[in-house]
Order: structure tokens, then sequence, then C-alpha cells
């Protein structure tokens, strides 16, 4: 009996009948997290896995070559599979010529060696090494990534080759799938422009802020300084090859390949369809959703994740790629190959879908109050800072010099953090070393989606809830690299 069989007799619904942990179980599993991570009792021996940082060459394709900054001399760095609950050791050396860190992002880790110079990790000495012990968890899609300061340095930070994914394999896998195919997107060659990103793919229906709101806190500058910088890119790849180049994904006839989707942009949403076939939608940031809605596109806003069911029903030879023209052609995609098929690669537009957080939601669960509410007014002042906007929380950049303490947090209690997005810009929102419940979007209340990434597009407003339970430092920002060098950060202290 091979594992398709299994799987037939073993009943494929157990996904969808809850056998996953969703948002009471995983508030739970984060409650016991910081005593287990500091308990593995591991500090000598040989290390599970072994992380090198230092510059390469990158080979995308024929004729296109990009040096940068890696792990391991390759990008993605390598899959780092762990087993939920049991204690992992990494060695991490630093060939280069500056301190650096590695961020494990979407993680319940003590904050010191979560990896953020704000939370006071220790950082990767230049040419030295650090050993990181710590216990996995939760379960699920993670990954792992540089955490620091670029600025205008278009050679550091998130602008390099460095990130790679992570999966924490859960004590019990149910299993409805065939097999796992682990995608890392991924632009390279970044350059300045300022040409305003897009925002539509979620432009919501519901709720924008007022007129008065957006008004009493617009930069008195429009219109007297040109837009800040953005970012642009010349190469695009995923896997670390442009499309066309590198192994296609082969599959067969009847196949249900689970796609696990990293967007390791420093700045772009990401975007993936696959011409003939739809996506069910298992996990968004490694966690189970309560509802597993099928799409026609994945959304993935910077340092996003999402997990997805493809029933491979559509024999052919398929472009599985961005939708946008210019970066698909660029070489954001990869192609899919049916056992039997050939010839050149096909692409097609996807029907028009507007990405929505609440098609995975629970209808029936109602979220507990919280014991308190943060507001959070997102401001910029536009091109303040040498050409690069300035962003603010409540009208006051984050100084990642001194790196202060923004706020102190009550252990164990609920907080509720309330985005209203004043700024012209999209934000994917992350919080440090913890989930939380998507409870607001918009104006449209919801419940059940636990993420540590959230999309906030222009002048809407979205609330989640977590509660804090690890105690130490937790780093709150904007994932854009650009915005989170340039203030778009707070820092939280439970206590």
């Amino acid at each position: 009996m091979d594992r398709r069989d299994f799987l037939k007799t073993a009943g494929l619904s157990a996904l969808a009948a809850g056998m996953l942990p969703g948002a009471d179980a995983l508030a739970a599993q984060m409650a016991h997290a910081g005593a287990a991570a500091a308990s593995t009792g591991i500090v000598s021996g040989k290390a599970d896995y072994t992380l090198r940082i230092a510059t390469g060459i990158l080979e995308l394709g024929p004729e296109k070559f990009v040096s940068t900054t890696l792990y391991n001399g390759d990008f993605p760095g390598p899959l780092l599979r762990f087993r939920q609950g049991q204690p992992t050791v990494i060695d991490i050396f630093n060939d280069t010529d500056h301190d650096e860190q590695v961020h494990w992002h979407g993680q319940y880790l003590p904050d010191s060696v979560d990896g953020a110079d704000e939370e006071r990790t220790p950082p990767i000495p230049a040419h030295g090494h650090r050993r990181e012990v710590f216990t996995p968890t939760p379960a699920g899609l993670r990954f792992y990534h540089t955490h620091v300061r670029a600025g205008p340095n278009l050679a550091r930070g998130l602008y390099t080759g460095q990130a790679g994914p992570v999966y924490i394999d859960p004590r019990h896998d149910p299993g409805a799938y065939d097999r796992e195919v682990f995608l890392t997107l991924k632009e390279f060659l970044p350059y300045l422009t300022r040409m305003d990103m897009d925002t539509t793919f979620m432009r919501p229906t519901g709720m924008e802020l007022d007129l008065v709101t957006i008004a009493a806190h617009a930069d008195t500058s429009a219109g007297k300084v040109p837009p800040g910088f953005e970012l642009a890119y010349d190469a695009f790849a995923i896997n670390g090859k442009s499309l066309g180049h590198g192994e296609p994904i082969r599959v067969k006839r009847g196949e249900r390949v689970m796609l696990h989707v990293v967007n390791a942009s420093a700045t772009e949403n990401r975007s993936l369809a696959l011409p003939g076939h739809i996506f069910k939608v298992v996990a968004l940031d490694g966690n189970p959703v309560p509802h597993q809605a099928e799409v026609p596109v994945l959304w993935l806003g910077t340092a996003e994740r999402v997990s997805a069911i493809v029933e491979m029903n559509h024999p052919g030879v398929w472009v599985l790629g961005d939708t946008t023209d210019a970066d698909r052609e660029g070489g954001m995609g990869i192609v899919v190959e049916y056992a039997g098929a050939s010839g050149k690669p096909q692409w097609s537009p996807p029907p028009k879908f507007m990405w929505d957080y609440r098609l995975f939601a629970d209808p029936k669960r109602k979220p507990p109050q919280p014991d308190e509410v943060i507001d959070m007014l997102i401001t910029l002042r536009q091109g303040a800072d040498d050409g690069f906007d300035v962003y603010s929380i409540n009208g006051v950049p984050y100084d990642w010099k001194t790196m202060p303490v923004t706020r102190q947090l009550q252990r164990g209690r609920r907080y509720r953090l309330r985005f209203r997005n004043a700024s012209g810009d999209i934000h994917p929102l992350h919080l440090h070393r913890h989930s939380f419940e998507l409870v607001n979007l918009h104006g449209h209340p919801t419940a059940g989606v636990m993420k540590d990434v959230v999309l906030v597009p222009p002048f809407q407003t979205a609330e989640v809830d977590f509660t804090a339970d690890l105690g130490g430092l937790t780093l709150f920002h904007c994932h854009m690299q650009q915005h989170m060098d340039y203030g778009f950060m707070a820092l939280f202290e439970t206590v």
C-alpha cells in the first residue's frame, strides 16, 4: 500500500475535522513556550544544524548571477525541519565583516534567542560564532531571516539572500496530502525608485478612516517634496531560480501536493496562480485556519506564509507564477510539469479575485474581550530622512539607536492592538514571539484566524488580539525593510 492508498483508507478529512490546533490551542501552546524553550539542557556536543553567513554568488539562470550574502552559500538557506517540542541546537558562523542576527520568525522563543537587537538578543559577531539552543514551537511553517537595519544600504538586511524555510512537524500530522513542496519567493538586485506599489488586490469595501483623521495627520510637506523612495528589483526568483531555470515541480495526475510558500521579500507583496488549478488553504503563517477555503490566487504580504493543497487534476506543463506579468516574466515563477506532458510551459491569468482573511475565519467563534486596547495610529512624513519616508506610531518614530521600551505589558493579559493606517501605504505588521487572532478587519468582526503578520491597506483599520504570555522584550514592526528602518517599530516589555 503506497502513501496515497493509505491516506485514502485513513480518510482525508482529518484536517477539515479540526485535528490541528485552533486559536485556543495555539494560545495554550504559547503559554508554556517560554519555560520549554529555556529548559533544553543541551549546551555541548554536535549541533543539529549549522548555518554559515557569507557572501556568495547565486546563479538565477544562465548568465544571470547575483552577488549577495547567503546562508550556506545558497538561497534559500537550508530547510530546517524540527519536531515540535524536541530541543534543537543550531551553530551559526558569521564570515562577514559586520555583526548579524538570525531571527526565528513565528516561533515562541525567549527574547535572548529570538534574534533582534531591539530585544537585546546577543548578535553573531563579525567573523564569529554563536550556538543557539531552543525548543521549536508551535508546529507549522515558520522561517528564519536576517534582522539588522539596512537604511540606505541595499546590500544589508532583507535586501540580501539571508532567508530560509523552517517546518516544525506537529506531534500528530493528519497527512491529508501526498507530498510537500517548499517555495521561497525573493527579489534580487534592488534599486531605489519613487514608483508607488499596487494595493488593490485586497482593497476592502468596508469602513475607511474618516477624512477628519486623515486630514489631521496628513504630512504638511505633501506637494512640496517628492514622494519618498520605494524599492524596485531587477531579478525575481522562486527557490533561487528564475522562471524557466532550475528543476520544475514534477507531478502526477491525481496527486495532492501541499505547497508551503514563504514570501521572503524585503518589501514586496506577492501573488501566485496556477492555471487550471485551485488552492485549498489549510494554514496561514503556519497556523491551521478554521475554514479551509478554496481560492484561485494566493496573496502573501512580506513575511507571510501560506500552506495550501493543490489537487493535480489538469495535466500539462504550466507556469506557477506571479499574477503581475512583468514580475512573472522577470523570473517570479516556476514550472509545474505533469508526468508524460511536454511542450512550452503555459500561462493564463486567473479570474479576478480579492484576497480577504475572513474567507478562512470561524463564523461561530466569539473572541474574549481584551483586558486592554492599545491604539496605534500609523502616519508618515514624506521624504523626511534623505528622501526616505519616516513612519510614526501615535506621532513618534521609533529611535533605533537607543531602542527604548515603548510600553510595558502585564503577563497573562489579553491585549488588543488597534491599527489605524493613516498613511498611503499597505503595511505587513509583525509581532515577534507571539501569534495574534484577527478580530476586526476594516470594520467587520472576525475570529479564529491566527497569524503573526497582518496586511493593513491604506486608510483602513484592523484589530488583533494576543496574550502576553512570554516575559521579556517583544518587537512589533512593519516587515517592509525600509518602513522598519525609518521609524515603524515599537518595543513591548512583558513583566
